[in-house]
């Protein structure tokens, strides 16, 4: 797949919040810790159920420990990107940006895109690529956030482009550091944002998950999803299953569901960034679910 192409299919599937969302949340992803997004990501909202509990586990906190990790890191990792990666990627990132119309040129969607390509290269031949994939990835979602955030969204092609390259070259530059920094505390990461996930699938909002990946959202669980909204053209699909009644050994005595989907687009100047009538509709549904649960527990 080509850069251009990867650019394009950063899209995510996001899932709607009992609470709704703050149509005031920055776009960028800090406000989801900067957790690395992979392409066409399916993501919910998880109730509060002993499901979503089980859903916590070391794989699933592998990309939001990356990007915690990553930030811890940087210190000690700050090699300047090299000029060969700079120059290279600036050619490429200046032909894509000229098809674009000004100000529609996406920094971090660019970079994050681009930064990903270098991780699947570069860790195809590693022994534990799954977790150089993931080291390499949450470096890249804070490299890139870095270094665009400091560009204006109307910046000409060669502004932007030239943050992007930064952001992207600069964990080519330090990926061995980053690898080797992030496994001294992978451990201890794991441990302790597995457990933040259970904890917040005791909460009454629930916990979200990307494609199964947990996102430590530091208790911004509506900026997070408004972000995600923001940020990209997405598809919201709101659903509630899991339990109810439930004693201290975890036997339940009511379960219930409900799944409601529409679309809509968060890209265009003047479109609705709401999810309308069906969004309302798919809140109406879980709102009933719950009610009947707490009805029947």
């Amino acid at each position: 797949m080509n850069r251009a192409s990867r650019i394009l299919g950063l899209a995510a599937i996001v899932g709607l919040g009992w609470g709704g969302w703050s149509a005031q949340a920055r776009a960028d992803l800090g406000a989801c810790n900067d957790i690395f997004v992979e392409a066409n990501a399916q993501c919910e909202v998880v109730p509060p159920s002993v499901q979503c509990e089980t859903m916590c586990t070391p794989v699933s906190v592998r990309a939001s420990c990356a990007a915690r990790l990553s930030a811890q890191c940087d210190a000690n990792c700050s090699k300047l990107p090299s000029v060969q990666c700079t120059g290279s990627c600036s050619a490429t990132c200046m032909a894509d940006c000229d098809k674009v119309q000004a100000g529609s040129f996406d920094c971090d969607a660019s970079c994050r895109a681009d930064c990903s390509g270098t991780c699947s290269a570069k860790c195809a031949s590693d022994k534990s690529s799954t977790d150089c994939q993931a080291s390499c990835e949450g470096s890249c979602a804070g490299s890139c956030h870095a270094s665009c955030s400091a560009t204006p969204p109307q910046a000409d092609c060669k502004a932007s482009c030239m943050a992007s390259c930064n952001g992207s070259c600069k964990v080519d530059t330090n990926l061995d550091c980053q690898l080797t920094c992030q496994a001294k505390g992978e451990a201890s990461c794991e441990v302790d944002i597995e457990g933040g996930c259970k904890t917040q699938c005791k909460k009454q909002e629930g916990a979200l998950f990307c494609s199964g990946a947990y996102v430590d959202h530091g208790d911004n669980l509506q900026q997070c999803i408004a972000a995600l909204k923001a940020k990209y053209h997405v598809q919201i699909s709101a659903s509630a299953s899991g339990t109810s009644g439930c004693d201290d050994a975890g036997a339940c005595s009511a379960s219930g569901k409900a799944k409601v989907s529409s679309m809509c687009s968060a890209g265009g100047p003047g479109m609705p960034r709401g999810g309308g009538p069906m969004a309302a509709a798919a809140l109406a549904v879980l709102l009933a679910a719950l009610a009947m649960r707490r009805a029947r527990g």
